[in-house]
């Protein structure tokens, strides 16, 4: 019904618009003519003003109904005027007079805008134009206007409520099925009519929030079966090597050994704890303030530096190329921490003998880092799933970690707006990290730490 009443009142305006444009308006463009005519003729450098009263009878009769030359004492010189209207003040303005006011004999129009100018030598020049046709005209504008007013209601109320009826359908829907959501089936989404208006845009935008949060929900239960096992495995065996240690430990040096043991399987439960809560914390985004310019042929060179005798411990050789990609916004402790888990993965899947390369460049103008390596690569059906938390491939099984390195890269990578993309080493796999410009959107500030 708002609908309904903002569309009549625009109608109204617009009809008073258009009814303005017809009394005023015109009526002042008439008025602006006479007047000009007047001053034209009053301005004329003929010697004979009578003779230029009768040539402008003749000459502009459709613009001219009246006009006549009068003495100083009121008397008709020339002209179509019998007398000079009384009280028509001689100030070169146009006047409105009816025909009872020009007199007698004069009443061709009932209605006259008229004009008086007083000529140098006293004499006076009238000139008039009827306007029955401007009053006729907008007489019928109005009565026009009138007769339009109710059915242009009629039909602001008609589509007012028609729009009206189609809103509530449309809310009504959008509750109905936020009520089956709040009861738990996730799977609902909101309708869609395809016109592309405003309830379909905001549908779309609440559906994608819904794919989001089931993803989120799926995920998590995911990652919390996924816990489970994975600590359940190192606890068990902690609990076997302490209950192992109590029964059968005969020295001193025996249970140190069994206890040193069970701390070992601590310590991984610790790592996969610890390596969850920095996922968690870097997701949150709250590290704003710890953006800085970062220079990433410094980081890439001391990460290289850091790895290259761990590959060479490994028997792995390792290259490193560091071009000047120029400077990024970003924090320098998370980017460091994403390239080295990086390289610690293609050290950790290179087998002996084989080469990690380690290189900064810039590509389309945006600076990449990329790490090559020719271990047994990841499958193409593979390379979204392995950065999801604790997945491992069958390749990768015999390896000892938790499957959390690649999540953390890829939690670092969308905290700064980058991707990382994993790509065929033809043999091994090629990892890049694509510093694309990103606005910052922070987590806390979170010590470097390499996950296993």
């Amino acid at each position: 019904m708002h609908f309904a009443a903002a569309f009549a009142v625009s109608t109204l305006l617009l009809f008073t618009f258009i009814y303005w444009q017809t009394a005023v308006v015109e009526t002042r463009r008439v008025e602006s003519e006479v007047m000009m005519d007047a001053k034209a003729l009053a301005d004329d450098s003929r010697k004979d003003m009578a003779e230029g009263v009768r040539i402008a009878l003749a000459t502009h009769a459709h613009r001219i109904t009246y006009v006549s030359l009068f003495s100083p004492d009121g008397y008709r010189i020339s002209g179509n005027l019998e007398r000079c209207p009384p009280g028509l003040p001689a100030d070169g303005r146009a006047h409105r007079m009816d025909k009872e006011s020009l007199g007698a004999g004069n009443a061709e129009h009932d209605v006259v805008l008229i004009v008086r100018r007083s000529l140098p030598d006293g004499r006076s020049l009238v000139i008039g134009r009827g306007v029955d046709s401007l009053d006729n005209l907008r007489a019928v504008v109005l009565r026009a206007l009138r007769l339009g007013v109710i059915p242009t209601f009629i039909l602001a109320l008609a589509a007012g409520a028609i729009l009206s009826r189609r809103a509530q359908e449309q809310i009504k829907a959008v509750r109905t099925t936020a009520e089956r959501i709040v009861q738990g089936n996730l799977s609902e989404r909101l309708p869609t009519h395809g016109t592309g208006d405003d309830f379909d845009r905001l549908a779309e935008t609440v559906n994608y929030m819904l794919d989001e949060t089931e993803r989120l929900l799926a995920e998590a239960k995911t990652t919390s079966d996924n816990i489970a096992h994975d600590l359940r495995t190192p606890l068990t065996r902690v609990r076997s090597r302490l209950e192992r240690a109590r029964n059968t430990a005969r020295t001193h040096a025996e249970l140190q050994e069994m206890v040193d043991r069970a701390i070992v399987g601590l310590d991984q439960t610790l790592r996969i704890i610890t390596a969850l809560l920095r996922i968690g914390q870097i997701e949150a985004r709250h590290r704003r303030a710890t953006f800085s310019t970062v220079d990433l042929r410094t980081v890439v060179r001391e990460i290289g530096d850091l790895f290259e005798p761990f590959a060479e411990e490994k028997g792995v050789r390792f290259k490193l190329m560091a071009a000047d990609a120029g400077t990024i916004h970003g924090d320098r402790d998370l980017l460091s921490e994403a390239i080295a888990n990086l390289v610690d993965n293609a050290i950790k899947f290179t087998p002996v003998g084989g080469m990690v390369t380690l290189a900064l460049d810039r590509t389309d103008g945006v600076p990449v880092v990329r790490v090559r390596d020719n271990g047994p690569g990841i499958a193409a059906e593979e390379r979204d799933a392995v950065m999801r938390r604790f997945y491992r491939s069958d390749k990768s099984r015999h390896i000892e970690g938790c499957g959390l390195g690649l999540s953390l890269v890829d939690a670092i990578a969308k905290l700064h707006g980058f991707r990382v993309v994993i790509g065929d080493g033809d043999p091994g796999c090629v990892m890049e990290l694509i510093c694309a410009s990103g606005e910052p959107t922070g987590g806390d500030h979170v010590m470097m730490m390499m996950l296993p």
